[in-house]
């Protein structure tokens, strides 16, 4: 198979595509997803096979609006829909009890589905157009750092999926954020592009789960994308080193080795004249560093390194999805000073 690129021009053709049982790369405001019909169970194991993704790792529907929750959700609080109100089309996803039509495919069994109205006007459209929902995990081949541009895309998809829709780079650059809405208090998931501290402002109070700071245990059921395993890695092995970023920047100086590479923030690259360095924003721009973490991240994959050692930023607002993500692809090694 050769994968076919698109562009915003070619909203009937993608449609068409999901509609045929196909496989196509969605842009969205976060990352790039994987999308296939959510309704057809052969389509998406499809997207199982072409990430190589574990079955019990959950996908998240793609809908238009709000007003297409009921088809495949039941027992819908008024939250949710004041959820929507605020954040819809957004980076924000909602667990939800799902209805029959629902393929346990896609909720790997469970009893609740995510769904999530991204903030993409043409991947809006091919999913109006193709009038099924679209599963879909992010873009990258599994573990892998999710693809925040169609090039990225493409190097882990090309002759794995029919075609890659491609609307420029992502303007969130993470995932999209995961509450629970069927547990009380609501639980964050994962944390992504709408922070904890918005949610609050509607819900109130939020619980965070363990698995926001933690691996979740090989026993343990996922609820959502992105809690159970090592996600987002290069190939070389990384270290986070959380705590102030000079003391940080030190602490790796001292102990980097001849061929470790260095993710930093721009303010520290000359600390480490004489090594790869990639960049992730200044140390105030949360948003910068979002957007920026994924692409840092699958650089090193094209560099000479053994290792890997990057700095932390700190977990307030969106910087707790970024910090997420930086320490699942470290396997939660990591060292606070």
């Amino acid at each position: 198979m050769k994968t076919k690129c698109l562009t915003i021009r070619d909203v009937a053709e993608a449609a068409g595509i999901i509609a045929s049982g196909g496989l196509l790369g969605i842009p969205t405001e976060t990352v790039y997803g994987l999308g296939a019909n959510g309704l057809d169970e052969k389509a998406v194991h499809a997207i199982f096979e072409a990430k190589g993704r574990p079955q019990d790792n959950p996908l998240i529907l793609h809908v238009p609006g709000e007003e297409w929750l009921e088809r495949y959700c039941q027992d819908i609080p008024a939250v949710a829909y004041e959820l929507t109100d605020r954040f819809w089309p957004g980076p924000l996803t909602m667990i939800l009890r799902r209805k029959d039509n629902v393929p346990d495919a896609v909720t790997a069994g469970l009893d609740t589905v995510g769904m999530r109205c991204p903030d993409c006007t043409v991947t809006r459209a091919v999913i109006e157009k193709a009038d099924v929902p679209v599963a879909a995990p992010s873009g990258n081949a599994s573990g892998r750092p999710s693809p925040t541009t169609a090039a990225a895309m493409l190097e882990d998809m090309d002759g794995k999926i029919d075609a890659i829709l491609d609307d420029g780079p992502c303007a969130v650059g993470v995932e999209s954020t995961i509450i629970d809405l069927t547990v009380q208090p609501p639980r964050l998931l994962r944390p992504g592009g709408v922070t904890l501290e918005e949610l609050e402002e509607v819900l109130g109070d939020v619980a965070v789960d363990d698995a926001v700071r933690r691996l979740m245990a090989p026993g343990e059921q996922p609820k959502a994308p992105g809690m159970k395993y090592r996600h987002y890695a290069p190939k070389a092995p990384v270290t986070v080193v959380k705590g102030d970023p000079d003391m940080t920047a030190g602490y790796i100086v001292a102990r980097m080795g001849e061929k470790s590479g260095i993710l930093c923030f721009d303010e520290f690259r000359g600390y480490f004249r004489g090594h790869p360095v990639e960049t992730m924003g200044p140390v105030s721009d949360q948003a910068e560093q979002a957007r920026e973490i994924f692409e840092a991240l699958r650089a090193f994959d094209h560099l000479d390194v053994t290792d890997i050692w990057a700095q932390s930023p700190d977990d307030e607002g969106i910087g707790l999805a970024v910090t997420n993500r930086l320490n699942k692809a470290a396997g939660f090694h990591i060292i606070e000073l």
